[in-house]
């Protein structure tokens, strides 16, 4: 059994490092981005690219119990949000910090370097630089060099380091056999799947050919007819004619009909050619299409795998992060034997991993919680994958769970401003919950390591997105969350209608397409200012595609009797875009846009027609948001109100500790709040009474009234019950963050892994943008 599972963890650490080293890379590019653009508009878009690259290697590294790259993460992780908040500048000195930070972890990743860097001192030189600039060198912790083969500080390594070194074996399979193998299977499929353009030629030559064909019998037709009229043309002109006239005008006769006869040889001989020069291109069309088609299938095949092979960590990973939580967490799979494309399994794996973290920190309560509720100690997450069509496949995560609460996701969302107060009344609980997605949005009153920033399920969506697919939500209240993700099987080619507007064609996969229907003037109703039509005796928004893509609208257009209404759904979501025309079905291969034109609006790349014509594909999420912001009127009420004036936010510190009051104080005074101390909570109830506040922050342990004490008497007077609370203690035993929760607290932070950026965080979240 011990052989067994040293096998395993070898075979998951040697799995760990290649997707490692993916997140690496994507980290550096990400800092060099930002070196050279810092100030321009793509700034917060690199730092939310690094920033969520950086929480998925953190949550990888606590898959496989490498502490120590996930402290360093951590640290990261509490940069970059400080750095999206503008409470960090970002400056050379910072940037050499982060350099450093992703070589140290370039260097713990490393199985075979001679010496592993001093993670504390990095570590620490981390946290100083969210209080300001960031010192240049240490010298307890000298820089890291770029460089590997540098002489390093030593540390001591941690066993999972051990682990790491060990797994050389495991690595080198894994090299041979995923990067190195399945690059050429890469590129053979690309290769592969470039033949698809001389393919779909051959089909246009051969259409061409017959369309030339049908032409020319037509051409022959009209020949045929006029033969008639000419005779009787002739025999006219002989009834009527006299002498010389006569005989002139049967010598023209003659002459035609020689001419006549000579071009019906021609036309006869031309049509044979073209008959047989039809049936060669259809030949070499079908017997091109079907070593393409098979040749394609093949490599396809290649590229499958049992979804079981990603879950193999799952299980591990759920009795952790449970054991972690003082949760009993089973975790029931179905359907892994299911084939799907690698590429897809490997983009998902970190999306997967989000939402189970999201099902065990948010969703399965503690057991003597369930108990309570009458359920069974043990909670379930199942994880189901299924066939939904012959092209999908279908994911479901289910926890039986306290479900999400909508009414705290749209108060998160409000207080975001992502939607105005008069937006969030009109939010039905479906809306409401999909506004989880967002980045940002968190039901957590705490910040920890595992959970509470609003990333998870933003990173989930973007990722399914990316992939073509849709992923939608359900919950219902003490039964549990359902997360639905549908993805298609493969990432190769696929089947698109093409579609034409203003003039200009566009493909739109036809994954997402529910339905085609001809449009007339008294299918579409006006509805609360919006265009409808009925579907199925529902209202469904009706847009122009080409006004959603900004293209020039043509003067007096007016509606023509052929206008069509693409409908396209995307989980729940169902809108009828107008166009001029639909051409016709076909298969499609997305080509990219290039590196200068890697993130286009509505875009999601382009393909080449049989005709030599290139396409763009439409992007069929971007298209669903486009055309909701379009169809939403500009209205006032909808823009964020400012305030006439700022006031300086104030906050309360109750803290019996002079070192930590004076600490706390320091913080939040250099983060522009207005700050009030108290050394108890008797004293801090009184200056309450007294004062008015936005925000306690207080300790938990203090004599004569402690931090629940206090929370629960706030919450009991009427005047203070709304006053946001943040407890900020050394007892971090899963009981006492219960408590103080039940008594009320908005958020309960730990001081073993306490950071000045979490703090700043939680309040920011709490009562609003920073002074």
């Amino acid at each position: 059994m011990a052989k067994k599972n040293d096998a395993f963890l070898i075979k998951l650490l040697a799995t760990f490092r290649v997707e490692a080293d993916e997140h690496l890379r994507a980290l550096s590019t990400g800092l060099l981005a930002l070196e050279k653009a810092p100030g321009d508009g793509r700034h917060a878009d690199i730092i939310e690219k690094i920033f969520r690259v950086t929480h998925s290697l953190k949550g990888a590294a606590r898959a496989v119990n490498l502490t120590e790259i996930e402290s360093v993460c951590q640290a990261l992780e509490s940069i970059f949000a400080a750095l999206k908040d503008n409470a960090v500048a970002i400056s050379p000195t910072l940037l050499d910090l982060l350099y450093q930070s992703a070589d140290a972890l370039s260097v713990l990743l490393a199985p075979n370097a001679p010496t592993k860097p001093a993670v504390a001192p990095l570590i620490r030189r981390l946290n100083d630089a969210l209080k300001g600039p960031a010192p240049m060198r240490e010298e307890a912790s000298p820089a890291i060099p770029r460089q590997v083969e540098a002489v390093l500080l030593s540390g001591p390594a941690s066993p999972a380091d051990a682990d790491l070194q060990t797994a050389p074996a495991a690595l080198d399979l894994l090299s041979e056999t995923v990067r190195i193998s399945t690059a050429k299977l890469d590129a053979v499929m690309r290769q592969t799947e470039e033949l698809l353009a001389p393919r779909l030629a051959t089909d246009q030559r051969a259409r061409e050919v017959r369309e030339t064909s049908a032409m020319l019998a037509d051409w022959k037709k009209q020949w045929a007819s006029i033969r008639p009229t000419l005779r009787a043309m002739e025999r006219s002109a002989a009834r009527t004619g006299k002498g010389n006239g006569t005989a002139k005008e049967q010598q023209k006769f003659a002459w035609l009909f020689e001419h006549l006869d000579a071009g019906s040889l021609f036309v006869k001989t031309l049509e044979t050619r073209l008959a047989r020069l039809g049936k060669a291109a259809e030949h070499d069309h079908r017997a091109l299409a079907g070593m393409v088609d098979g040749l394609l299938h093949d490599v396809k095949e290649m590229h499958l795998l049992p979804f079981s092979s990603l879950l193999e960590v799952f299980p591990r990973f759920v009795r952790e992060l449970a054991r972690d939580q003082g949760k009993l967490v089973e975790l029931t799979i179905h359907g892994g034997e299911l084939k799907i494309d690698r590429r897809i399994l490997e983009e998902m794996k970190d999306a997967l991993m989000h939402m189970i973290r999201n099902c065990i920190d948010h969703g399965i309560e503690t057991p003597a919680v369930r108990e309570q509720k009458q359920k069974p100690p043990c909670g379930t997450i199942t994880l189901a994958i299924a066939q939904k069509d012959s092209g999908k496949a279908e994911v479901l995560v289910t926890d039986d769970g306290t479900g999400i609460d909508a009414g705290q996701i749209k108060a998160a969302a409000r207080k975001l401003g992502l939607v105005s107060t008069e937006e969030t009344a009109q939010l039905g609980e479906h809306e409401a919950l999909m506004l989880a997605f967002q980045s940002g949005i968190s039901t957590s009153s705490i910040i920890t390591d595992i959970s509470g920033r609003g990333l998870g399920l933003a990173i989930v969506r973007e990722k399914v997105e990316q992939l073509g697919g849709t992923v939608a939500i359900e919950s219902h209240p003490d039964a549990g969350t359902t997360f639905r993700i549908a993805l298609p099987l493969t990432l190769a080619n696929f089947r698109g209608v093409l579609v034409g507007v203003g003039g200009q064609f566009f493909i739109i996969p036809m994954a997402s397409i529910g339905r085609v229907a001809r449009l007339a003037d008294m299918d579409i109703r006006t509805v609360e200012n919006r265009e409808t039509i009925s579907l199925d005796e529902k209202a469904v928004s009706l847009v122009r595609l080409g006004d959603v893509l900004g293209l020039p609208s043509k003067a007096a257009a007016g509606k023509s009797a052929g206008e069509m209404a693409i409908v396209l759904d995307l989980g729940s979501t169902r809108i009828a875009f107008q166009v001029d025309e639909v051409i016709g079905e076909q298969e499609v291969l997305v080509k990219p846009l290039g590196p200068q034109l890697a993130r286009v609006r509505n875009i999601a790349g382009a393909s080449v027609l049989g005709t030599g014509q290139v396409v763009p594909v439409l992007n069929v999420p971007d298209l669903m948001k486009s055309a909701v912001k379009f169809a939403s009127a500009p209205r006032a009420a909808g823009m964020p109100v400012q305030p006439a004036e700022t006031r300086t936010q104030s906050v309360l510190v109750v803290e019996d500790s002079i070192t930590s009051r004076a600490l706390l104080k320091n913080i939040l005074e250099s983060a522009g709040y207005a700050v009030t101390t108290a050394v108890d909570g008797v004293d801090a109830y009184t200056v309450l009474k007294t004062a008015v506040f936005d925000l306690v922050v207080s300790d938990v342990e203090m004599p004569r009234m402690d931090g629940f004490e206090l929370t629960a008497k706030v919450r009991s007077d009427k005047q203070l019950a709304e006053l946001p609370i943040v407890l900020v203690t050394a007892l971090e035993s899963h009981e006492h963050r219960e408590r103080g929760i039940d008594v009320g607290a908005n958020a309960y932070i730990v001081k073993s892994s306490f950071d000045q950026s979490n703090l700043l965080e939680v309040i920011r979240r709490l009562i609003g943008t920073m002074p």
